[in-house]
């Protein structure tokens, strides 16, 4: 991955964490900090497999690409959250 690959993917990672804490259902009792490194994380997943795959070269957006990113995201997003609540709620 080049320098400009790793600067897009961060970028498009947190767009991607917000998108993907808008989709998950219901109240996540996590920071938006959290969000966007899973955004991120999931980002950097994507592009990779999305690499062995050999769909990230493609002329124009590469929207398999991009929802491979999001699936991954909301994922995450969704795993985080479960672990952060239950994390929070046993300190209470």
């Amino acid at each position: 991955m080049e320098v400009t690959g790793l600067i897009s993917a961060l970028i498009i990672g947190l767009i991607i964490g917000a998108v993907a804490r808008l989709i998950v259902p219901g109240k996540q009792d996590l920071p938006i900090w959290l969000t966007l490194v899973v955004g991120v994380v999931a980002a950097l997943i994507g592009t990779a497999i999305a690499q062995f795959a050999g769909y990230a070269e493609t002329p124009g957006i590469d929207w398999l690409e991009l929802i491979t990113q999001l699936v991954l995201a909301v994922i995450g997003v969704y795993l985080v959250a479960g672990l952060w609540g239950g994390r929070n709620r046993t300190r209470a």
